[in-house]
């Protein structure tokens, strides 16, 4: 039996696994899901919060025009 061809699977799977620790570095920084940057988190709550402030006056500003 030492004529014995290897298993395919084992084979591939320790060549994906060689692939993979190749790899490592970037690969760890391409899984960082669920980090959100702070600084940009709270940018877009301060443009959506002005763009709301901007939305009401002007509604506002329409209102008090047709008083007159």
């Amino acid at each position: 039996m030492s004529d014995e061809q290897p298993n395919e699977i084992l084979a591939t799977a320790a060549a994906a696994k060689a692939h993979e620790e190749a790899g490592a570095p970037g690969a760890a920084a391409h899984q960082r899901k669920g980090h959100w940057n702070p600084a940009k988190t709270w940018l877009g709550v301060g443009i959506g919060s002005a763009a709301v402030a901007a939305a009401v006056l002007f509604a506002n500003a329409r209102k008090d025009e047709g008083k007159k």
